[in-house]
């Protein structure tokens, strides 16, 4: 026979399921079309697993075995049509009061073969040439395989040998023009649908004829979880390069565990309202990524990290949500063998589950609403999944109290509950159910280096370990009378522990979360534990690539002093006060707002059928209001059909009136997502003659929607902001989102102020893969010496703060007498370095400076460090808790304001200087990222140049603004105060520090009655005592992170 044919290769596949698995080869003459079903193997299975289920059945039907056979069948295909085949082969099915099962699945946990025999009794069978037809019959409409599971046909194929002239596209075609979706083989059966060929594997859950959509079922160029593109690696000799659908996806444990735990049938509700189902099947890289995960952890048991760098586009909320499920039901091998080395040696056992709970973290409120309707939508159980949501009480009680319970198996809960919920079990403890705990975090990269991360650490640590755990980070009663014991206590608990894995999560991964995240492989390197890569996503169809068509402007201005004496200031001040004052300057704004709706107008808004929507990033409140007030009125003025929304965060003066993103906007900020997500096309209301709600086209930011925000109508970006690294993807990358009718070629990015290269420098880390060189453990050392060599801080001083604060931690109302103590205490430290900083010598307050910067310096890095390094060090230990106090006491050298006196815009010019294809390309140099480095942080002095010199510099390069918070005059003097400061270093979190701001705010807010007329006769309003608890909740949460950030520590809440 003709290698070209495309018998040779389905023959090769179906010889290696029959003869290297338990696949048979099935005969097409069984199958009955009108049923959907292979009745022969269908009763087989029954009969050798379920006779006395039968019995009773084939009672009820009078003994009439045909009959019986064809009611069943029949009351089968109304289930599967009623509750989808996912249920049904998990579930079973009730007729007539008795319920049969239709599949056996692998439990869990396996001790005997003898629970495996009505598993082994499942019949796989694969058939040739099957023709499926009910409404074509006889005119040899065949498939080419199809995988049968107990008589159910499960999964279709179309295999093309290339030899032919013919691949995985005209599988596609076939599929989409030459199969009825209306068959009850592809409406009511089926879950998968391959389209094959030796080099590539596509699959499309659903028939939906010619918007039929195919998934790419590929490993990826380099193979699965590592970077690379498209496509399958090279095949080994005798082998395909998709040989392993048949070998490891078909293979049968592998198979029934796909169809029991991944293939999932999703409700929702579309935009009328009604329920619709979809079918979801994982792709290649979810499958393998859940599979290797869970694997590994198995046979290591808790106590082990993992880096996942997911690209945006690669399905990673479902992919949480299965491994979710199945780390609940995880177990360690029943052989001990298969126990990775080391690992009974740590106290792993054979046979034990791995984790008792799974806790989902994300670090903001709307990624959690998000995940936690996805992992919910995956239940199996009900009452498995609970969501930590404040509904029911607060979120650090309901919490405890999910902790607490034996039902609840994964939680899904925001980062900032866990420092309230602290506080919360000291005074309310309860009976943590379990010990070990599952981790899995969403958008690592961001959440999990401060304070708050560390309090899960704490919670889990130190409630969910026996008392005579061996764990070095369990509580020790030997060490309370200890002071020392006690610090390198402290100091092993923000290592990590025996009985916490983390499943870290992100598209963007920084060096610390490498570090934290990462495994160190033999390069000496942090590598992610899986990849599925930018590249591959983009190449694949997922998301689309923002730097494809980038267009670059530049904005000229004259600025001129009219100043007769020509001063010098300082540049780094100078700078961002002259970019202010051109950026907002109306004629600035007034062109760039023509450029944009003219742009929009002519080049995208006819995009997507006329759907196109854009956003315009902007440097600040102020910028965004200007900018979005610009664009109104040019739309306007010339009676253009465009509408408008802006987002910012508080309260703002504009012009001497105040004014909020609702006020801007006539919605509120909860309606602005929904809004601007409408549209008048698909409307049925527009569409039968009626007019329609308001449609949004263009959305102005700052600081808001640039990050976890889905609009994938989003074609066209005006960038008016520096951007910097992991800001500049996330925010370009709103634009990548695939949606119907939307190519690459709908893309466009127009920046007013970055250059092509610097973004493009930017994505680089994150478009394959990321590494880390590890930070070096002694770096610490070196930068405790620089701090001490200051001769400012005393052994003495330090060892009494530290016991005072010893005493008081954990005991919320002790902080009330140590408080003033601890002021005391750090006081002849601040004395030292005030003397120094008011020196006129220069060498005295330039060693002031450099102090308070190594302090600074010294506290980020242990906070890091710690996490990685199990340092024990109890000098380190104290000098980072007492650092923390002592810089928010610390002053910094005042240098003076920056008098810019009269300036002027005589000129502007707006110049477009390039269209630009900025992607990336796979033989591109690869970027490290960078770890902390050994340098000091030690203060700069400013650099002096005539003010007219920077003006001229200015129309070159210009920086970014300061926004004002609101409420400034009470704000502010409350952050001053010395009472504030403290409290804000020494709690947990902004729920521990409202007594203290709270009584000073208050105070300062009566102070400022008069300034404040109708906002504070609102605030002291008896009547209306929410809105004094929300105000000073916004501004306290506001005020504690603001005084944390300055001091150097990462902000939780």
């Amino acid at each position: 026979m003709a290698v070209h044919q495309e018998k040779v290769f389905v023959d090769h596949i179906v010889a290696h399921l029959t003869e290297n698995d338990r696949w048979e080869l099935g005969s097409p003459a069984d199958y009955r079309p009108e049923l959907g079903l292979d009745t022969a193997q269908l009763f087989t299975f029954i009969g050798a697993t379920q006779p006395e289920e039968w019995d009773e059945l084939l009672n009820y039907y009078g003994g009439d075995a045909d009959a019986a056979q064809l009611g069943f069948a029949k009351r089968l295909g109304q289930a599967i049509e009623t509750d989808g085949l996912p249920d049904v082969l998990r579930k079973g099915v009730k007729d007539r009061g008795v319920r049969i099962k239709v599949a056996f699945f692998k439990p869990s946990l396996v001790h005997s073969e003898d629970v495996l025999h009505d598993y082994y009794a499942n019949r796989l069978t694969v058939v040739r040439e099957l023709e499926y037809a009910t409404k074509h019959a006889g005119r040899g409409k065949r498939l080419d395989l199809t995988l049968f599971l107990n008589g159910i046909p499960v999964a279709t194929a179309e295999v093309k040998n290339t030899f032919t002239g013919q691949g995985v596209e005209e599988a596609k075609q076939q599929y989409r023009f030459d199969r009825d979706p209306s068959e009850p083989i592809f409406a009511k059966r089926v879950v998968a649908n391959f389209a094959v060929d030796p080099h590539l594997v596509f699959v499309a859950p659903e028939l939906r004829g010619k918007a039929t959509r195919f998934l790419p079922f590929n490993q990826g160029s380099e193979g699965p979880g590592n970077s690379g593109g498209k496509g399958n690696p090279a095949p080994a000799p005798g082998k395909y390069a998709t040989s392993y659908l048949w070998e490891e996806v078909w293979q049968s444990d592998n198979w029934l565990d796909m169809l029991e735990r991944f293939v999932h049938l999703h409700r929702e509700k579309g935009p009328s309202g009604r329920s619709t189902r979809k079918l979801i099947f994982p792709r290649y890289h979810q499958w393998d990524a859940v599979r290797k995960l869970t694997a590994h952890a198995a046979r290591h048991g808790a106590g082990r990290n993992y880096l996942v760098m997911h690209s945006a586009g690669s399905g990673k909320s479902n992919t949480i949500a299965w491994l979710a499920h199945r780390l609940t039901s995880l177990h360690t091998p029943t052989d001990p063998a298969e126990l990775a080395p080391g690992a009974a040696e740590r106290g792993v056992k054979p046979g034990e589950p791995v984790f008792d709970k799974t806790i989902i973290i994300t670090d903001r409120t709307n990624l959690d609403g998000q995940l936690r309707e996805t992992v919910g939508s995956f239940e199996q159980t009900h009452g498995l999944v609970v969501k930590i949501d404040g509904s029911d009480g607060s979120k650090s009680s309901q919490l405890a109290q999910a902790l607490s319970s034996a039902s609840g198996k994964i939680l899904t809960v925001t980062l900032q509950t866990f420092p309230a919920l602290v506080d919360y079990l000291q005074s309310n403890p309860v009976d943590i159910q379990g010990r070990r705990f599952a981790i899995i975090v969403d958008e690592a990269h961001s959440s999990q280096s401060g304070d708050a991360a560390a309090a899960v650490r704490k919670v889990l640590r130190g409630l969910g370990l026996d008392a005579d755990d061996e764990d070095q980070g369990a509580t020790s009663a030997s060490a309370e009378g200890d002071t020392d014991a006690r610090l390198e206590q402290l100091a092993a608990e923000r290592g990590q522990a025996a009985n916490l894995s983390y499943f870290a999560f992100t598209a963007t991964p920084k060096a610390k979360t490498l570090e934290l995240f990462g495994e160190l492989r033999e390069d000496g390197k942090y590598w992610p534990f899986h990849t599925y890569s930018m590249r591959q996503a983009i190449e694949e169809g997922f998301i689309l690539d923002p730097l494809r068509n980038y267009v670059t402007y530049k904005t000229f201005w004259k600025l001129v002093s009219r100043d007769a004496n020509d001063v010098e200031v300082d540049p780094a001040k100078a700078n961002p006060l002259l970019a202010q004052f051109a950026l907002l300057h109306d004629s600035t704004v007034v062109q760039h707002a023509q450029l944009i709706v003219e742009h929009f107008r002519t080049q995208a808004s006819g995009r997507l059928g006329g759907r196109a929507k854009a956003m315009v990033v902007t440097a600040s409140r102020l910028a965004a209001v200007k900018m979005s007030r610009a664009i109104k009125q040019y739309i306007a003025d010339h009676g253009y059909d465009i509408g408008v929304l802006v987002a910012f965060s508080g309260t703002l003066d504009v012009d001497g009136e105040e004014t909020t993103e609702a006020q801007e906007n006539g919605i509120s900020e909860k309606e602005l997502p929904k809004a601007f997500a409408y549209t008048r096309k698909d409307d049925n209301a527009v569409k039968a003659g009626g007019k329609g709600r308001p449609e949004y086209r263009i959305l102005v930011v700052a600081e808001k929607y640039q990050t976890g925000f889905d609009q994938p109508l989003l074609t066209t970006m005006y960038v008016n902001k520096k951007l910097h690294g992991i800001a500049a993807v996330q925010t370009l990358s709103r634009l990548n989102r695939t949606a119907e009718r939307k190519s690459q070629a709908d893309l466009a990015v127009l920046d007013f102020v970055n250059e092509a290269d610097a973004i493009q420098e930017a994505f680089r880390p994150f478009y394959e893969d990321a590494a880390a060189l590890p930070s070096d453990p002694n770096m610490l050392y070196q930068a405790q010496s620089r701090v001490m060599r200051a001769e400012i801080l005393f052994d003495a001083e330090m060892q009494e703060f530290i016991e005072v604060y010893l005493r008081a931690e954990g005991d919320p109302s002790a902080w009330k007498e140590a408080q003033p103590e601890l002021y005391r205490l750090v006081e002849p430290a601040v004395g030292r370095h005030a003397e120094l900083l008011s020196s006129d010598d220069e060498d005295d307050w330039r060693r002031a400076e450099d102090f308070r910067a190594d302090l600074n310096d010294f506290c980020r890095k242990y906070a890091f460090l710690a996490q990685i390094v199990p340092y024990r060090d109890a000098e380190l230990e104290r000098l980072y808790r007492y650092g923390r106090y002592l810089l928010t006491r610390l002053k910094r050298r005042q240098d003076g304001s920056v008098d810019l006196g009269e300036i002027d815009m005589t000129h502007i010019r707006l110049e477009k200087t390039g269209e630009h294809d900025a992607s990336l390309s796979p033989d591109g140099e690869k970027a490290e990222l960078k770890s902390f480095g050994n340098g000091q942080g030690g203060a700069k002095e400013p650099e002096k140049s005539p003010l007219s010199e920077i003006i001229e510099r200015f129309n070159e390069r210009f920086g970014t603004q300061w926004t004002e918070q609101d409420l400034i005059k009470p704000f502010n003097e409350t952050v001053a105060d010395e009472r504030v400061q403290l409290a804000a270093v020494a709690t947990p979190d902004d729920e521990a520090f409202a007594p203290v701001f709270d009584e000073v705010f208050e105070d300062k807010m009566a102070e400022h009655f008069d300034s404040q007329a109708e906002l504070s006769r609102r605030y002291f309003d008896k009547n209306d005592g929410d809105f004094r608890s929300r105000l000073n909740s916004e501004m306290r949460r506001a005020a504690w992170n603001m005084i944390r950030r300055n001091a150097g520590l990462s902000k939780s809440a």
